[in-house]
């Protein structure tokens, strides 16, 4: 019998698509768990964060930057998937927790190199310094929810109906230097849940993504040998940011325009 794949899942969000992944993952016979390791997204050197914002808050406006803030609690799915936080999950399910200040600190790649896994999982991470993602015998991995090379960097669902599209997707690839360009293991197309509203259809799409990807994910890394043969590299793509205040009102139009041509609107609140 094939020994089970053994994983790390890395996470920077105490409550958020790890803590959705962790149970599927660990009830698979073919996947092992070697460890959860959470940073807390402690930042030293923060003039270097804050002159990120700011040079994004520039290339956005005020608006953008604003309605940025507004739109988070869109993609707070926490409540409508009772979800826990990844630390008490991780006791709970008896899996080895890590925690660690930040994924730039030192110790990271210490205890990602000493876990002797054959895969990582990055479940909700911004950039990942390549000490602590070369560390796995096989690399790390991400979940992307949109489409790439089309969408890279691009928030789920928004991007996707400022192109006038009435489907979005999730894309599972491998993690290189750059952010969402690695090699694609695996990729679904999802149709947009429309809503009354473009709140109500960005978080139902949003949750069916998750729902559609960790799935997917347990797929991938039970048979990852397979689908590692037939990762492609990505083609050229587009990185995108939040929306300013034009690109905003073009994605509202087309929400209305896109969902007018559903003659009722699906029922939500599963």
């Amino acid at each position: 019998m094939t020994a089970p794949t053994r994983v790390l899942v890395l996470t920077s969000q105490r409550v958020g698509f790890g803590s959705y992944c962790l149970p599927a993952l660990v009830a698979s016979p073919r996947i092992e768990v070697a460890a959860v390791v959470y940073n807390e997204g402690i930042v030293r050197g923060s003039w270097k964060k804050r002159w990120r914002k700011l040079k994004k808050t520039v290339d956005i406006g005020l608006f953008g930057a604003v309605n940025g803030v507004r739109m988070r609690r869109w993609y707070d799915l926490s409540e409508r998937l009772h979800l826990e936080p990844i630390d008490e999950l991780a006791r709970r399910l008896g899996v080895r927790l890590e925690t660690t200040p930040s994924l730039f600190d030192a110790r990271t790649g210490e205890i990602c190199r000493s876990l002797g896994a054959d895969v990582g999982l990055s479940l909700g991470n911004g950039y990942i310094p390549q000490r602590v993602f070369s560390a796995p015998r096989r690399g790390t991995i991400n979940v992307h929810h949109e489409m790439l090379p089309q969408f890279q960097g691009a928030q789920s669902v928004l991007w996707q109906l400022h192109a006038g599209s009435a489907r979005t997707g999730f894309t599972i690839h491998e993690i290189d230097r750059h952010i969402d360009t690695g090699r694609i293991l695996h990729q679904e197309e999802v149709d947009i849940a429309f809503g009354a509203t473009l709140e109500e259809t960005v978080r139902e799409s949003y949750a069916r993504l998750w729902e559609a990807s960790r799935a997917a994910l347990v797929r991938v890394v039970e048979d990852f040998d397979q689908f590692a043969r037939h990762a492609r590299a990505q083609g050229p793509g587009r990185s995108y940011t939040t929306p300013g205040y034009w690109d905003f009102r073009r994605i509202e139009r087309n929400h209305r325009d896109l969902r007018s041509r559903i003659p009722e609107a699906p029922a939500h609140g599963r």
